[in-house]
């Protein structure tokens, strides 16, 4: 069996990132650029009122003044303001030449075609400056960044209508097994509902993949062989589930015509089938639902985000205090369903599920992340390291890999 560590080093070296491409602005949201942004312009791209107001000559008020003109946002001054002028400005409206400082219009009233300013004004008072936010040729994005809506908001003030991102990883998805249904049908005997195949849609959504659902295919050796090259064909990835380990029927490995190894140290999910098929990677991945989820999130969604030039490929990692200790047998690293707790600015851990079985459903819906144990570990109390799979607990967590440094020049940063 291999390491965790070694199987993902296997992993990361065999997939390659995607080519990049260029999308409108308007699809760029929540993915990875591939090259680093500088500004090509000034912002502000020049000075403008911060209020609503008066643009004034400092040095000029308190005073009486003759209104010149009113500038609007979108609009620009024709007039010089000199002493003893003044010009109507707008929020967001450039600067008239001749004037440094705006008055608020609450600090002003109006007299027929004067206004009356009772405040002294500083230089550059309610001034915004040209560049005084991003001066042109500054970088501000680096590359391998998510594009979150603040960060397409700063692209689009910039003047980018699109901009080259990461291709998303297109993740075709089969299901086997002759005692699989799809949910919504009656089930026969021996018969059980088809999960997998529905969260690894989620999954690979959540990832940042294109899932491609093909549906279940039954324990047959031409059937599977005809549906992983069906998956091929249209995909960058195939993720299969079930018929990965020992048994009579288990026949993906058989199907595969290059596999790079089937076994991983680790509870939940040691039955792992990683290689290539009709040139794709392949995963195939257990059929117990929390085992396929676990090697999922450990294995398939570094590789998909590595394909997509993230830098920072794996769930990040949080220290956690245990409510009780756990016990468990040595041999494999373990990842524990827990669910977390914030307690006055405290993370605490608690074991979900009742057991951790790799079929326990309930117990990894219920958890936020994994804690995880290492080989040698028969008893786990105090603080833990937990892999975060909820989002709302990654604050302060570290970008990294939970079990130690992969030796791999891709591989993870170990906190």
């Amino acid at each position: 069996m291999l390491t965790v560590e070694a199987a993902l080093t296997r992993i990361l070296e065999d997939v390659r990132a995607l080519p990049a491409e260029a999308v409108p602005l308007a699809e760029a949201y929540d993915r990875l650029l591939t090259e680093p942004v500088a500004a090509p312009m000034d912002l502000p791209p020049w000075d403008n009122s911060a209020m609503d107001g008066y643009a004034v000559t400092s040095t000029d008020v308190p005073a009486r003044l003759r209104v010149l003109e009113t500038i609007a946002a979108g609009g620009v001054g024709h007039f010089r303001v000199q002493p003893g002028t003044a010009s109507r400005i707008m929020t967001g409206a450039p600067m008239p030449a001749g004037a440094d400082a705006v008055v608020m219009v609450e600090d002003t009233r109006t007299d027929g075609d004067h206004v009356v300013v009772n405040a002294a004004a500083r230089v550059h008072q309610h001034v915004r400056s040209r560049g005084s936010d991003v001066t042109t040729g500054r970088r501000v994005l680096e590359a391998g960044a998510r594009l979150s809506p603040s960060a397409v908001g700063l692209l689009a003030s910039l003047g980018f209508s699109q901009i080259n991102v990461a291709t998303r990883p297109r993740v075709a998805i089969v299901c086997t097994g002759d005692e699989v249904v799809a949910p919504g049908r009656p089930l026969g005997p021996g018969q059980i509902y088809s999960s997998n195949n529905h969260a690894l849609v989620g999954l690979v959504r959540q990832a940042g993949g294109v899932p491609l659902d093909c549906g279940n295919c039954a324990d047959d050796r031409e059937a599977l062989h005809a549906k992983f090259t069906q998956a091929a064909g249209m995909a960058d990835v195939v993720v299969s589930t079930g018929g990965v380990s020992v048994g009579d029927f288990d026949y993906t490995r058989d199907v595969l015509a290059q596999v790079d190894f089937w076994r991983v140290a680790m509870k939940p999910g040691k039955p792992l089938a990683y290689g290539q098929f009709a040139g794709r990677p392949f995963f195939g991945l257990p059929g117990n639902p929390v085992s396929c989820v676990v090697n999922f999130l450990q294995f398939v969604r570094p590789a998909l985000r590595k394909m997509m030039g993230d830098p920072r490929p794996f769930l990040p990692v949080v220290h956690a205090e245990l409510r009780r200790p756990i016990r468990r047998a040595t041999g494999r690293v373990e990842l524990v369903r827990v669910a977390l707790e914030r307690v006055d600015g405290h993370l605490f851990a608690t074991a979900v599920g009742g057991h951790q079985g790799s079929s326990n459903v309930l117990g990894i819906a219920q958890a936020h992340g994994f804690a995880l144990f290492d080989a040698d570990a028969a008893e786990v109390a105090g603080m833990v390291r937990v892999q975060i799979i909820d989002p709302s607990f990654d604050d302060g967590a570290d970008p990294g890999y939970g079990w130690g440094a992969v030796p791999s020049e891709d591989g993870p940063c170990c906190p």
